[in-house]
């Protein structure tokens, strides 16, 4: 496989760091000061809120507890928590991540990194956990007017990188990002981290496998 492919564009998180589940257990740590409900009621507005830009998942919350919900105090605060806890990066970074990187550096792909989350705010993150050096083009959201589950960011992401997108191997965890692969007409692959994928993204995706090692495994074949 890897003779007809020449990039891989990765998302951030979830993928490569496991923030989503650290994520939410900060907005647990603060719920109960907002008065939002239970662990449950929590948990569940913030699995809704996977794989979606800042604005709509603001736009879920308020939805969830009302316009006059104070989002901004909120969010300072279980971001800020999450600061303290998993700030410098490392400990987060999800297994087999470095693997992959050598590999792929070795076999001659180009890296990318495509994130709904700002440019700045993921170089950031990459360079505070010694992740920047492996990736070829960063592609933050503020980068495309339209966020996943449209192609455009994996379609500007193949631009930089000066490669087709049927070139393209997109690894997702989420179901907008396996949604926007496929409209891309670049192979999905999904290794799931909080939700495991329905008919619709089993179907939109080339495999489901269950770790970025075995991601190499697969591209070795």
């Amino acid at each position: 496989m890897k003779e007809m492919t020449g990039a891989v564009i990765f998302d951030m998180d979830g993928v490569i760091f496991d923030t989503e589940r650290l994520y939410i257990e900060c907005c647990k740590a603060v719920a109960d000061k907002y008065n939002m409900g239970d662990d449950a009621k929590v948990e569940a507005l913030c699995y809704r809120c996977i794989g979606l830009t800042n604005v709509m998942t603001r736009r879920n919350i308020l939805d969830t507890y009302g316009e006059d919900f104070p989002i901004d105090d909120y969010c300072r605060d279980s971001s800020r928590i999450f600061a303290e806890r998993f700030g410098d990066g490392k400990h987060m970074i999800k297994p087999g991540v470095h693997e992959i990187f050598a590999w792929l550096k070795q076999e001659g792909y180009r890296i990318a990194l495509a994130s709904s989350t700002r440019t700045d705010v993921l170089s950031g993150e990459l360079d505070r956990a010694g992740l920047l050096q492996n990736f070829d083009v960063i592609v933050g959201g503020d980068q495309v007017t339209r966020s996943k589950p449209e192609p455009d960011i994996f379609l500007r992401a193949a631009e930089l990188l000066e490669v087709r997108p049927e070139e393209c191997i997109v690894i997702e965890d989420s179901f907008n990002g396996i949604r926007a692969a496929s409209a891309a007409g670049m192979r999905p692959i999904m290794v799931p981290d909080l939700l495991e994928p329905d008919d619709e993204i089993r179907g939109k995706a080339e495999v489901v496998l269950d770790s970025l090692l075995d991601v190499i495994e697969y591209l070795e074949k």
